[in-house]
């Protein structure tokens, strides 16, 4: 059974940081190109990054860059999110997203999302 499983939201103040971790089960993680997503109320859900299945280096979206790390442990089929600098406009629920495609079909999983509130 796939699964993907976000912890590490809350509430934090701004400037503040926080590290979000996927973890996954039910699929063969390192063979799978990893994303966090997130969506703000009322708003589209949007790309925060993106981690190669054998890549260390990150796609970063521009808003996020210099702020956001995303990093992935093949060995703990987990991915993680390091956000540092935390803005209130950042408040969103963030969710875990695994893709790939295999023999022209593709394979795509998404976890329930954690909550990530930034406020004095």
């Amino acid at each position: 059974q796939v699964r993907l499983v976000e912890s590490g939201g809350g509430l934090v103040q701004p400037g503040g940081s926080l590290r979000l971790s996927c973890a996954t089960t039910g699929f063969t993680f390192s063979r799978y190109v990893m994303s966090w997503y997130r969506q703000a109320p009322g708003k589209e859900r949007e790309l925060v990054a993106s981690i190669g299945s054998i890549s260390t280096v990150p796609n970063d979206t521009d808003s996020m860059k210099g702020r956001f790390t995303i990093s992935r442990d093949n060995a703990k089929n987990t991915v993680y999110l390091q956000m540092n600098s935390l803005k209130p406009e950042d408040t969103a629920v963030y969710y875990c997203n695994a893709r790939t495609t295999i023999v022209w079909t593709k394979y795509e999983y998404w976890g329930q999302g954690t909550q990530v509130t930034v406020s004095s």
